[in-house]
């Protein structure tokens, strides 16, 4: 069994539109609460007061958990002292507490791993977008229509481009913008699946194009967002331009919004029938393992050493090479592939990028070349073909090294060594 999402677009009237942004400012409130209230009790007594607790935790399990808690027990007396919480499903404040819970457990992870922890914010109204009915209090109503039914607010048109598989989990409402969305969390059994082909491509990212395959056809970079550039521009500028806290600068700002989901959505709608066409197409899909975050780093600076001024560093060339790269969106590709393939029956591998643009695909030799250089040309085998052809023959060749390497660890008797796989 495993977890698949399904969004579908809402259209509440204007009473439940209002009712949906209450409720979302209700659940905000009561998270910065709840996170006011856990940092106040571990300033004072240096007691965890979370969700759960914590002692009572560790000795049970399952549904007896969470009978013996803190912030939950609160709920009651909240809804005595504070009415307008009876107005909403009692799961959803649960909801609330238990991200709250979450999003600490998490922290004191970073901590413990090390890593840069971030402690759990406050939430503005920009930044909280959703609430959640984790177990009932949902459904799709006996109607033609198929609305869909929520408790204590009603029944909501819905945009029903397909039926959610499988059991379903949860119900979250999110708010983009001015739109609303409701995303079910469904169980469902996947089946053992057998790709129709044998085909193995592996395929080099780029800016120039997209994608190149090892048979040298391309997939072409739609470039949304520099499509866009211009007339989001506009729209910022003239953001920029009204008065803080007024009311035109906020109707201001839902149009920038606008312009970003557009983008967004048009880039995403590329990937999914790019990412598509390549899993019913081909059994497996080899990519080189990038960075986007490392690539897309903007350029130290560099200070002078005797004067104490700083030096060209190629600041401004990178920013535009970066807005390129992501504008691309390989790494939200390569997911979308993988996500597919293991419901298409196929399989995605990432070799190693170094020296892949540089390696020649027929002899293996070396032969640098700079970014501007689009053409590869190996003076000991004589091969000529297009650089990012060339890198997408290597890669594949590096997919089927590794490909024969499984096979032949899987194929070693039990009381044998494994042979050591060779450096890529």
């Amino acid at each position: 069994m495993v977890k698949k999402a399904y969004k579908f677009r809402l259209y509440p009237n204007t009473e439940q539109g209002e009712c949906f942004q209450w409720t979302l400012e209700r659940c905000r409130e009561l998270y910065n609460a709840a996170i006011e209230e856990r940092r106040y009790a571990y300033q004072r007594v240096k007691r965890d007061a979370g969700y759960y607790d914590r002692e009572t935790r560790q000795a049970l399990t399952g549904e007896y958990a969470a009978t013996f808690s803190k912030q939950s027990e609160q709920l009651p007396g909240i809804k005595e002292e504070r009415p307008e919480y009876q107005e909403i499903y009692s799961q959803i404040l649960q909801d609330v507490l238990r991200r709250v819970d979450k999003a600490f457990e998490r922290f004191f992870e970073r901590v413990k791993e090390g890593k840069l922890p971030g402690y759990p914010r406050y939430k503005s109204d920009a930044s909280y977008h959703s609430f959640t009915y984790p177990q009932s209090g949902f459904g799709r109503s006996d109607d033609l229509l198929l609305r869909l039914s929520l408790s204590k607010i009603g029944d909501i048109k819905v945009k029903w481009h397909r039926l959610p598989e499988g059991r379903i989990k949860t119900c979250t409402i999110k708010r983009e913008g001015t739109h609303w969305y409701v995303i079910f969390t469904c169980e469902v059994e996947r089946a053992l699946l057998y790709h129709p082909t044998e085909e193995v491509v592996g395929l080099d990212m780029g800016l120039l194009h997209f994608a190149t395959l090892d048979d040298g056809s391309t997939i072409e970079n739609p470039r949304y967002y520099r499509r866009a550039e211009s007339s989001l521009q506009a729209a910022q500028q003239a953001l920029s331009r009204k008065k803080r806290r007024s009311a035109r600068r906020r109707k201001q700002a839902r149009l920038v919004g606008r312009h970003h989901r557009r983008i967004r959505n048009q880039r995403r709608d590329f990937q999914h029938k790019a990412a598509r066409k390549l899993v019913n197409g081909y059994q497996v899909i080899v990519f080189e393992k990038l960075q986007p975050k490392a690539m897309s780093r903007r350029p130290k600076p560099k200070p002078a050493e005797t004067t104490g001024e700083y030096l060209p560093n190629g600041a401004s060339a990178k920013a535009g090479l970066n807005k390129s790269i992501l504008d691309a969106g390989w790494g939200q590709f390569q997911q979308l592939c993988v996500s597919k393939a293991e419901w298409a029956g196929s399989r995605v591998l990432f070799v190693d990028p170094q020296n892949t643009s540089q390696r020649c695909s027929g002899c293996g030799t070396i032969v640098p070349k700079d970014l501007d250089e689009r053409w590869h040309s190996c003076p000991h085998c004589g091969l000529e073909l297009d650089r990012d052809h060339n890198s997408a023959l290597d890669i594949k060749r590096l997919g089927l090294l590794l490909l024969a390497q499984e096979h032949q660890a899987r194929t070693v008797p039990s009381g044998d060594a494994p042979l050591r796989s060779p450096r890529l």
